[in-house]
């Protein structure tokens, strides 16, 4: 396996890390991972570590405001600036691995941005795989909350306004501790401008998902604690796709990559990506 790192100027002309690991030989698939809120790339060596040694190309980024990448921590002018990013390396990625089949894996806040991105670039993939994809609000927020926190995002949008429970992660605690010790987790509050932002971007899904017409694969823990798993019912319910597939994961929590039983879940996956490499 060989591992490589960079960075490159993504949306906002921001410094953005990335990485990829490499199988021996000529890879017979990307997938390309967007991580999830609060997190960075390095944080899927379970996938890394299954794919690449079946002959996968395993590429990443962190996100603007995220682990290596320049920006303030878990703070977005507009959500856009993800999905640009996102363009820019996808562009790099193909250039790369020239006619090579490339999955789109989003995991949590990276599967709202991959959905997002997917309603305008899906021809880009031969499919999705979306893990605990954070694309469905919580109906505990009332609308004198949303009140007050468009107008936060307007007056202090780096306000911070709520923050993660690391225990939610897994129900592994060493993953749980290996998360809260981990340098390049941010552990604080998220910003007003970003919840307002992924809030749009949650709207623009609902509205928008039956346009996804992709093979696309939902992975969802019924136990998430961190996003709500009906997000993951209705996204499968509203696309459009004849190939789709959800698995619903018993008592699993948010990071089903990273549960005890997690080689189930990468077993999974790869039977699902072999059925479409036709092999």
């Amino acid at each position: 396996m060989k591992h490589q790192e960079g960075f490159f100027k993504g949306g906002r002309d921001a410094r953005i890390y990335y990485q990829c690991w490499l199988p021996k030989g000529e890879p017979k698939a990307v997938l390309l991972i967007a991580h999830g809120l609060s997190e960075h790339s390095g944080r899927y060596m379970n996938v890394v570590n299954h794919f690449v040694p079946l002959g996968c190309a395993v590429y990443g980024i962190d996100h603007l405001g995220h682990g290596k990448s320049d920006g303030t921590r878990v703070y977005v002018e507009r959500f856009a600036d993800y999905t640009d990013t996102l363009n820019r390396y996808v562009d790099m990625v193909r250039n790369w691995q020239p006619e090579r089949p490339i999955f789109l894996v989003g995991h949590s806040m990276g599967g709202l941005i991959s959905a997002l991105y997917l309603l305008d670039h899906q021809a880009e993939f031969t499919g999705a795989v979306l893990s605990g994809p954070a694309v469905k609000m919580a109906d505990k927020i009332s609308p004198a909350v949303a009140f007050v926190g468009k107008v936060l995002a307007t007056v202090i949008p780096k306000f911070g306004v709520m923050g993660l429970e690391a225990e939610g992660v897994s129900r592994d605690p060493a993953v749980v501790q290996a998360y809260v010790n981990d340098p390049l987790v941010y552990t604080g509050k998220i910003t007003a401008r970003l919840g307002i932002e992924s809030l749009k971007a949650v709207q623009r899904i609902t509205a928008e998902a039956g346009t996804i017409t992709l093979p696309i694969l939902i992975l969802q823990g019924s136990a998430d604690k961190l996003i709500d798993p009906d997000g993951a019912h209705m996204l499968y319910a509203t696309v459009s796709s004849i190939d789709k597939t959800i698995k619903i994961y018993d008592g699993f929590y948010h990071e089903v990559f990273n549960e005890p039983e997690h080689e189930q879940v990468l077993r999974d996956v790869e039977t699902w990506l072999e059925a479409h490499l036709g092999s």
